[in-house]
């Protein structure tokens, strides 16, 4: 159901920090001329902990709207409170979003039990496809590949976005996982090891500037071109690896910047990279060929 490349979305924003509506719209529209297979908007590569509910849903509905059906808008309208994603989430389907992106609840680390909890009441509660997000380096808990078999045979809830870093865990999930649950990759660095293990896809950061790029590894890949994609994982490596100079969406914004898209401006606690690591950053790009 989610083959191929969905770019987590950077939110471009004005000097004074509002929402950057033409930058926004003319995002969209160079994903889909670049053929992405779907859009992520308000995820945390769109700043989500920083922009307020009604930003969030506003990003959504502009997204939706220039999007216009020609590919999947996946809401980002996960929260760490069960209820606030029900909301959030709701207004998002109204409004017209193909699905949404459900990260692990943050910071109270629920248990077990409380993840399985939280997932199935906002997939029983919004009758949309959720893409469950693990990514325990940022919310401080991993869900457990039997706590992810529990919920995957669950109508509305067809993937995972697997960003926990360990192979081991997600060999197990791909093994174990029902059929028709996709496991989509989390780490634009891990697309390729997690497509030869039997995974589908990516949602990733490096699509903000190269969607084009994501979206044919991805493809070549899956039609079996292996030797075609691998040579584009290990051209792609170093930029990668570059996006982790700094906290992401910092070094995607910043190179996204470059190509006149979007402005770098970020809202605190979100700052520029140094002056250091923009160089170092700058020549990444230069050597890729990416600027």
């Amino acid at each position: 159901m989610y083959r191929g490349s969905y770019t987590a979305l950077i939110t471009p924003f004005n000097a004074d920090e509002s929402i950057d509506e033409g930058a926004l719209r003319d995002l969209v529209e160079f994903q889909i001329s670049e053929g992405v297979s779907g859009i992520v908007p308000v995820g945390t590569t769109g700043e989500s902990p920083t922009v307020t509910h009604k930003e969030n849903i506003e990003v959504v509905r502009i997204v939706v709207e220039q999007a216009a059906g020609r590919v999947p808008v996946i809401a980002g309208t996960g929260s760490n409170s069960t209820m606030e994603a029900v909301e959030m989430t709701r207004q998002a389907k109204e409004i017209g979003a193909s699905a949404s992106l459900q990260v692990a609840p943050y910071y109270n680390k629920p248990s077990q039990e409380g993840f399985y909890r939280h997932f199935s009441t906002i997939a029983d509660a919004v009758d949309i496809p959720h893409i469950v997000y693990n990514i325990p380096g940022r919310t401080g808990k991993n869900i457990e590949n039997d706590t992810m078999l529990r919920l995957a045979p669950h109508p509305n809830i067809p993937a995972v976005k697997e960003a926990s870093g360990s192979m081991p865990q997600v060999m197990d999930l791909i093994a174990r996982k029902p059929k028709e649950f996709d496991v989509l990759s989390g780490d634009d660095n891990l697309t390729l090891p997690i497509l030869a293990l039997g995974g589908v896809g990516v949602i990733s950061v490096a699509g903000n500037l190269i969607p084009g790029r994501m979206q044919k590894l991805v493809e070549r890949f899956l039609a079996g071109d292996i030797e075609a994609a691998r040579a584009e994982h290990y051209a792609l490596l170093p930029f990668f690896k570059g996006l982790f100079l700094d906290t992401n969406p910092i070094p995607i914004k910043y190179a996204v910047s470059r190509t006149g898209r979007v402005k770098e401006v970020y809202r605190l606690p979100l700052c520029p990279m140094s002056e250091a690591d923009k160089a170092s950053f700058e020549q990444i790009l230069k050597d890729c060929k990416l600027l």
